[in-house]
């Protein structure tokens, strides 16, 4: 087994995912990206990790299905053979609506995406780091949100309620694991500058709300990435059933 630090990010080829991808990189991490469908999102952020002498892969996979997580994770053992930390950053987001207008398919979409992906990942991630698994320990890191604390009224509901999923799955699994050497943790961003706001119909959704920010200006994806970055590290070796919520004050 490698004694390389490996991680993998979920849903890393643009935003958090990818700010993250290259700070790991930066911080000496072989890194694989996991993306869905934008392949030529994730060639740049891997080109952008092998022009600073890092190591990079890219993997295709649908992160809601377990065979495809298990491709994902296989991929990873067949290059290096070891896995340090799991940053499950893979989420969508739907057009804003109020409650009603919320369908079913549309929930359980966001729950499998969102949650589900999590879940899976994190099983596929426990497996190679626990002692019991004779495993080295390593470090989980759920990007949440701040919607799990606010609740996206009459924007996205759905969201917020599959981030609040995620939290109370970071809570619990990271007192189950705790004593195996595996940290669990969870970033929750709150207005941040990413491509994901065009998605629920608002590109500028964070210039209209950012006077609500008692920083007044909303945040970079690269903040956030300093944040997942800190959880993954030694510098956090105590930190473990926890968020940082990187919101500017909110």
């Amino acid at each position: 087994m490698s004694a390389k630090k490996v991680v993998i990010i979920t849903g890393g080829s643009r935003g958090i995912g990818a700010e993250a991808a290259k700070l790991f990189a930066r911080n000496g991490y072989a890194v694989c990206i996991n993306y869905v469908r934008n392949v030529m999102a994730a060639k740049k952020v891997q080109q952008d990790i092998l022009d600073m002498g890092g190591e990079c892969i890219i993997v295709q996979a649908d992160v809601s299905k377990a065979d495809e997580v298990e491709f994902l994770f296989q991929a990873v053992d067949n290059t290096w053979g070891s896995l340090s930390v799991l940053v499950n950053n893979a989420g969508i987001l739907k057009t804003q609506t109020r409650f009603e207008g919320i369908s079913a398919e549309r929930f359980m979409d966001v729950m499998r995406t969102n949650v589900l992906s999590c879940f899976l990942c994190s099983q596929q991630a426990i497996k190679r780091m626990s002692y019991r698994c004779d495993g080295r320990g390593g470090a989980i890191i759920n990007i949440s949100s701040k919607a799990a604390q606010t609740g996206s009224p009459n924007e996205y509901v759905d969201y917020a309620a599959s981030k609040g999923a995620m939290d109370s799955m970071t809570r619990g699994l990271a007192m189950e694991v705790a004593a195996e050497g595996i940290r669990v943790n969870g970033v929750r961003p709150g207005l941040i500058y990413t491509e994901m706001h065009a998605a629920g119909g608002e590109a500028e959704r964070v210039d209209r709300l950012k006077s609500k920010i008692p920083m007044q200006r909303g945040g970079e994806a690269s903040e956030v990435a300093e944040a997942i970055v800190w959880l993954a590290s030694e510098k956090s070796s105590f930190v473990t059933g926890t968020f940082i919520d990187t919101s500017g004050g909110l």
